[in-house]
């Protein structure tokens, strides 16, 4: 079975909010909610990865913080090993993403009112505080 080694930006504003981002018609998990990232490439560190995805979706610069959690999650024939961080931007927010059409903040406790990808549940899980961190 291959494994997929992914990285996710975990984005929190001041006032709390997190950034959810909705797939795109035509990709992978259209109309399903996760936080923005994407593989890493062969020879790439996690943090480069994450900035390089960040760039290349959302057109911002992100600053790589702490791992807030990795887990490995079976989707259809494949493992996605999802490490999550958290990011912050070092240039404006993002307004918009070439593999997302919907872009929204929105609180810890508006989180499940999400249809999310299954890798990301667990990370969702941990920022609601329904379980606790590592």
């Amino acid at each position: 079975m291959d494994t997929i080694e992914v990285v996710a930006a975990v984005a929190v504003r001041g006032d709390g909010t997190i950034l959810a981002c909705r797939r795109a018609a035509g990709r992978a998990s259209a109309g399903l909610w996760e936080f923005p990232g994407g593989k890493v490439e062969h020879g790439e560190s996690a943090s480069d990865a994450l900035e390089r995805e960040i760039r290349e979706e959302l057109g911002v610069e992100g600053v790589v913080g702490d791992l807030i959690t990795r887990d490995v999650t079976l989707v259809g024939e494949v493992m996605i090993d999802l490490a999550c961080y958290w990011m912050s931007f070092a240039t404006a927010e993002p307004s918009g993403s070439t593999d997302h059409d919907a872009l929204r903040w929105v609180t810890p406790a508006e989180l499940l009112t999400l249809n999310w990808a299954p890798p990301d549940l667990p990370a969702v899980r941990l920022l609601r505080g329904d379980q606790p961190r590592p």
